[in-house]
């Protein structure tokens, strides 16, 4: 369908003449049979705490949730979004909140066939040369994967930073020093800097539940309710775990009545699996933390617990820009331990004199970079508290997570579970009496003096 000007030698449908048709009594009496508990559609979750559920969407959920959104982001109104989009729409955060908010609101929606991938991040960056959006969104490993290219062009970031109004994250918590280095661009390119938002939902809540549309100084912070959604907090293990309830939360999932029954508490609450926190216990409209997925966090063999969320979030930005992602573990061990992705531009940096091509499994183990990494474990351990918080041994990663064995999701989450269970024999390297040599310990860190 097109609006003017058909592509040579494909088939389109002009936008005018279809416009014009008259809708028959057929079209009618289909339309009238569609009611708010209609089902619309069926999206799977991500899979990043497990494998893939078929969640129900209703018109009601819908509908319900574009409503909230612009409720509580009430520029969206003020002028059309433009938006240039990645993010796949077999998932809830491109095909619900990102596709339903530009139908809402009278927007223009841009396709990006780029993604946050080595290979494909040149797509993105082409596409945002040509088109400046007004609301950019991505997941936290989109936002890093862009720096470098966005800090080496300066065209680029005046056509992208020209009419942006906020930049939104959601899907992961973004580490600090890749927010610092966008707003340091913002601010060489425009001499202000510029507002991230940030959001908290599921497949199974349409996908937005809570929101934060102000600046935060802590980027875990995710808001508050959006208007017509009601939180409870349940303490548990210590924690405080979100359930919630309003007119954009699935009925169930399809033909899977047990999932259904255990996904809601005996008042009706869905128990999405997040814990959280207040910013401020004393000033509650300050927001709400995200304190880690439920299902992730897990019981040392003192019995204590790890608390996955925050530990993986401070040892990325500790390590910071070495690091790209981690997987911690450690359940019925004395101690936790880390599986790192780590980024191997910045690793490549601690060898200078290194032929750009060696392999990666080369590169991590040059000594120069299991030198630094072991510095900066040490540095980690000292700052920690107890047990609970102290990371002590840490293996390089060459191999990245896998798509096709569920290591990792089309929107780049890391699933914890997958990834400890398909490289099971590295945990035991982990926690062997006498380490092998790829195993980083804290405490044995030597200075090595670059040749």
């Amino acid at each position: 369908m097109v609006a003017a000007a058909p592509p040579q030698g494909c088939r389109a449908t002009d936008f005018a003449a279809l416009a014009k048709t008259q809708p028959t009594p057929a079209v009618e009496a289909a339309h009238a049979k569609v009611g708010p508990d209609t089902i619309a559609k069926f999206l799977f979750t991500s899979g990043s705490t497990g494998q893939p559920k078929g969640v129900i969407n209703t018109q009601r959920m819908l509908c319900a949730n574009q409503a909230m959104i612009r409720a509580g982001l009430a520029f969206l109104a003020d002028e059309p979004p433009v938006i240039v989009d990645w993010l796949p729409w077999n998932h809830t955060f491109g095909s619900n909140h990102n596709f339903g908010l530009v139908l809402d609101n009278g927007g223009s929606l841009y396709i990006d066939e780029g993604k946050p991938l080595p290979d494909a991040i040149a797509a993105t960056v082409g596409n945002l040369r040509d088109i400046a959006p007004t609301v950019y969104f991505n997941v936290p490993k989109g936002f890093e994967m862009l720096l470098p290219h966005f800090e080496a062009d300066r065209r680029l970031r005046e056509k992208f930073f020209s009419r942006l109004q906020v930049m939104f994250y959601a899907g992961a918590s973004m580490p600090q020093y890749v927010i610092d280095a966008w707003q340091q661009l913002a601010v060489n390119t425009t001499g202000m800097r510029i507002t991230f938002i940030s959001s908290l939902g599921s497949t199974e809540t349409a996908p937005a539940a809570l929101a934060r549309t102000w600046q935060s100084v802590r980027t875990g912070n995710i808001g508050l309710p959006l208007p017509g959604v009601e939180l409870k907090l349940v303490p548990r293990d210590g924690k405080l775990e979100a359930r919630l309830k309003g007119a954009n939360i699935t009925p169930g999932y399809w033909r899977a009545p047990a999932l259904t029954a255990d996904a809601f508490d005996d008042e009706g609450f869905y128990k999405i699996g997040d814990a959280l926190k207040f910013d401020d216990p004393a000033d509650p409209a300050k927001g709400l933390l995200f304190d880690g997925r439920l299902a992730e966090d897990f019981k040392l063999a003192t019995g204590s617990w790890v608390s996955v969320g925050p530990l993986r979030a401070a040892f990325i930005t500790h390590f910071a820009p070495l690091v790209r992602d981690v997987v911690l573990a450690g359940a019925d061990r004395n101690e936790v331990a880390a599986l790192v992705f780590p980024d191997l531009g910045a690793c490549r940096k601690l060898s200078p004199g290194l032929a750009a091509e060696i392999p990666a499994q080369t590169l991590l183990a040059d000594r120069r970079v299991m030198a630094e990494f072991g510095r900066l474990l040490d540095l980690l351990l000292a700052a920690s508290k107890g047990t609970s918080s102290r990371v002590t041994r840490a293996i390089l990663l060459a191999e990245p997570p896998s798509l096709d064995i569920g290591e990792t999701t089309d929107k780049g989450s890391i699933n914890q579970r997958a990834v400890l269970a398909h490289r099971s024999a590295l945990i035991e390297d982990l926690y062997a009496g006498a380490p092998p040599p790829h195993v980083i310990v804290a405490g044995s860190a030597q200075t090595v003096e670059v040749d």
